[in-house]
């Protein structure tokens, strides 16, 4: 029954896509609307997974989230925290690899509203690209959004923290760093099928203080997530339906 709800959610989920991004269209010129459109798109996929595959997403410590601007560093373990937290936060800006951007109408929108793409394979200039762009989150009171690790990480995997997040510090010294651990990728896998009912969690922990940098910012983040990751790990089974 797992399987066959998932498989229902993603029949769904590819139309409603299609519909919003469509619908998006003729407001790429404004971006106050393009931001109205991806919260009821995002919405609209929150409430599928809830009500087709019996998934609820729970956000703990919403009160550690300061004023924008600040950098929110999170565990990344599925597509799922993309869509929750773009729905919970106001107007951020991912960083994202540079290939989503080439997807029709869904690149178009990323660029539209201010995303940040990378390009890996360009090296040193990607990285000032994101230096950049996290100037102007800042200048823009936006906050941006990086998954530390670099890519998709599976529950329990040995943590990989990149120096990309100390490179955005580095730009924006003044701005505080909000870690956030998750267990999505106990609930939604990497395969289609793999969408499981119960209560994920991603718990946003306290800020660290500005002015941390380089090895130090890392040992820190990774000191923040990984302990809270693993318990949230360790309870999640309790929270399976």
């Amino acid at each position: 029954m797992t399987r066959i709800r998932a498989l229902a959610f993603n029949i769904l989920f590819f139309p409603w896509s299609v519909l919003v991004m469509l619908a998006a269209l003729p407001f790429v010129a404004s971006t106050g609307m393009l931001w109205r459109l991806r919260r009821v798109w995002l919405g609209g996929i929150l409430w599928l997974l809830r009500v087709v595959v019996g998934l609820r997403v729970e956000i703990r410590g919403r009160a550690h989230l300061p004023p924008a601007p600040y950098i929110l560093a999170a565990k990344h373990q599925s597509m799922l925290e993309t869509f929750v937290l773009g729905n919970l936060l106001d107007r951020p800006a991912f960083v994202l690899k540079r290939e989503l951007t080439l997807i029709p109408v869904l690149g178009w929108y990323l660029k539209r509203v201010g995303m940040v793409p990378i390009d890996r394979a360009r090296g040193p200039s990607a990285l000032r690209r994101m230096q950049a762009a996290a100037r102007a989150c800042a200048a823009e009171a936006r906050p941006l959004v990086i998954f530390p690790e670099g890519t998709r990480r599976a529950p329990g995997a040995a943590p990989d923290y990149k120096r990309g997040l100390t490179l955005v510090a580095r730009a924006t010294p003044s701005l505080p760093v909000v870690p956030v651990a998750l267990d999505t990728g106990l609930f939604w896998g990497r395969g289609l099928l793999e969408r499981r009912p119960g209560v994920t969690v991603i718990e946003i922990l306290p800020p660290l203080a500005p002015g941390l940098q380089g090895d130090a910012l890392l040992a820190a983040v990774q000191a923040a997530i990984e302990p809270a990751a693993a318990r949230l790990a360790a309870e999640a089974p309790s929270r399976l339906a």
